[in-house]
């Protein structure tokens, strides 16, 4: 998800950029620039692009060496906890049950009776034309750390 939302803001936060030859072996990189519990940014390798945090047991890279580059990262902890709160959005909100469940955008029980609304072809940017992404719900909150 970090990766993801680094890329939305256009802001990684970076705070040293080494470029060079990296291996990984054992799941773990050798860049002793890095501190423990630190996130950074792998480019170029083959199979571990994007966002790691450094000594994390449950982020497991694959093993390889490449010529690339690590950016080691400062993100703010408000921005680690906006993750969060995104990724447990996206998981209530954009699995397969969350779109299965219903086939109308929104569903009203008033004292008027029963109304509905589905979605159409109109300009929200899926087929639906009403789906809120989490880049829309979460904009406000976001919008402090874009970079342009």
């Amino acid at each position: 998800m970090l990766t993801e939302l680094c890329q939305e803001l256009r802001n990684w936060f970076d705070r040293q950029r080494v470029s060079g030859t990296y291996s990984i072996t054992g799941g773990v990189i050798a860049a002793p620039f890095l501190l423990q519990g630190q996130y950074y940014r792998i480019i170029g390798s083959v199979f571990n692009d994007g966002v790691h945090k450094f000594g994390d047991a449950r982020d497991t890279l694959t093993d390889e060496t490449f010529e690339g580059a690590v950016w080691a990262l400062g993100i703010p902890k408000a921005v680690l906890d906006l993750a969060d709160e995104i990724d447990a959005w996206r998981q209530k909100y954009e699995g397969a049950e969350a779109a299965a469940m219903s086939p109308f955008v929104s569903e009203s029980f008033g004292s008027g009776g029963y109304s509905y609304s589905k979605g159409g072809g109109g300009s929200g940017g899926s087929a639906g034309g009403d789906t809120v992404s989490w880049q829309k719900q979460f904009a406000p909150q976001l919008n402090p750390w874009r970079k342009l």
